[in-house]
């Protein structure tokens, strides 16, 4: 009986499953991410998305449920749940039978649903390619795209907009897409709050790094690979200078974060704004600290030297897998290593490891082969756990990331060894010698405190 009414209520055929309580718990709280969305989705593309009067068209859910088509409701019901869930990234996939769903949570892919259908499939990418203003008949090429959306929530939140970046790209079974979801208002709330203590650096390592922010001239780099967290950092370090008594100008790409009392500028290589061009004009506006936001070719690494050495503080990214190999960078890019090594106050490499769920997190000590398979003596001693999943963390075992931290401060000793192009492991030895710590130690760190896994040590960062 039960099965009839289900079957007539949803439309198809129902099948029966025998869950345990604890997955239960995880698809229901998968499940709300759906449907506790109350509010409004207000479509802006780039150049259009308003009423003659100028004002934001606006659709409430209930209007949406009842006018719009099976397709528009799947899409901003996975918008809503990509949005509800903090997700940094949402991935629509194409296969064989239909579409996988899935979100970047905290750095890690997770699969969140699929669709069974390879129509529907191609209508979602179609409505997406509507909503960024493509090219909806061309499915041969990439293409790339954005859009934002109006998210009314409710009278006492309000409303805020919500910016998605959209990459289409031909595949075997069809077209995939990415969205780099951005909220911008939840990003400038975090933004006020910053400090490098709230990323996951400890103390000592808080205090090298805002020594070195506050020097009065210099340059200090932050180091890793994409979604490392370069940039966070950068922002954490100038919300904590940012006293009133210096003039601190940011170029960017784009502006993630906004930050009061800072002239923040926004790239724009197709205006032919790029790093480069930006800092020159910037050196010209009569800054204290500089921040740029990536260093990517020779001309802006040679700017920046220069502007450190002219009694600028310039605060920058870099991708490079570890301090050392900054300075190869450097090289690679043709950059005078002289000018570079004396401009260069500090290099700080970072990675993002998520931390354990602390509502289901469950002590685990490791046997032996695990030990082993960390590079870790059997005696290896600490408050390990495990990751288990609850609804909490939606079933992943960890929630939230903090950052592990290696640091290398510039000496004379150390720039004559870079400059005289000295073998790695001697310059490796010397920074030892004052006190470096490497990413691996600073990651085991946090794994013997009980706050994340040997698991996500091994998936962050490399045993040397």
């Amino acid at each position: 009986m039960h099965r009839e009414l289900l079957t007539r209520s949803v439309g198809q055929p129902v099948r029966w499953r025998t869950l345990d309580e604890e997955t239960l718990g995880v698809l229901l709280a998968r499940g709300e991410q759906a449907f506790e969305a109350r509010g409004v989705f207000v479509h802006q593309a780039t150049d259009g998305g308003t009423r003659e009067d100028g004002q934001p068209h606006a659709l409430s859910v209930e209007a949406i449920s009842r006018q719009s088509s099976p397709v528009i409701r799947l899409l901003d019901a996975t918008l809503f749940d990509a949005l509800k869930a903090q997700a940094s990234d949402l991935h629509l996939e194409s296969t064989a039978t239909g579409m996988v769903i899935r979100h970047r949570l905290d750095g890690v892919m997770i699969r969140v649903g699929e669709v069974p259908s390879r129509e529907v499939a191609e209508q979602l990418v179609s409505r997406l390619k509507v909503m960024a203003e493509l090219d909806i008949g061309e499915r041969r090429l990439p293409q790339d795209g954005r859009f934002k959306l109006r998210v009314l929530q409710s009278a006492d939140v309000g409303e805020r907009d919500v910016d998605f970046r959209v990459s289409i790209m031909p595949s075997s079974f069809g077209e995939d897409a990415v969205l780099r979801i951005l909220d911008r208002s939840r990003l400038t709330e975090e933004a006020q709050s910053l400090s490098l203590e709230g990323l996951g650096f400890d103390a000592q390592d808080s205090a090298v790094v805002r020594a070195l922010a506050r020097k009065p001239y210099g340059m200090l780099l932050v180091t890793g690979p994409t979604g490392s967290g370069k940039t966070t950092t950068l922002y954490a370090v100038v919300q904590e200078i940012n006293d009133g008594t210096d003039k601190i100008i940011t170029i960017e790409d784009p502006v993630e974060y906004q930050l009061g009392g800072v002239v923040q500028i926004p790239v724009n290589e197709k205006k032919g704004l790029t790093f480069a061009r930006g800092l020159r004009s910037v050196l010209r506006h009569d800054p204290d600290r500089v921040m740029v936001g990536e260093i990517r070719d020779a001309e802006t690494a040679q700017i920046a030297s220069q502007a450190a050495l002219t009694g600028h503080l310039v605060l920058s990214t870099i991708h490079a897998n570890n301090v050392f190999d900054v300075v190869g960078r450097f090289m690679h890019m043709g950059v005078d290593l002289y000018n570079m090594v004396s401009a260069l106050n500090g290099v700080v490499a970072q990675r993002l490891m998520r931390r354990l769920c602390t509502q289901c997190a469950a002590p685990c000590p490791p046997d032996a082969a695990a030990l082993r398979a960390a590079h870790l003596p059997p005696d290896t001693a600490g408050h390990f756990h495990r990751a288990v999943g609850c609804p909490a963390c939606r079933g992943t075992g960890y929630r939230g990331r903090k950052a592990i931290t290696e640091i290398l401060l510039m000496d004379d000793t150390l720039r004559d060894l870079i400059v005289a192009r000295a073998p790695l492991t001697q310059i490796k030895g010397h920074a030892r010698s004052r006190g470096t710590r490497l990413l691996r130690e600073s990651g085991l760190a946090c794994v013997l405190r009980g706050e994340s896994t040997l698991d996500e040590l091994q998936r962050v960062t490399l045993a040397e």
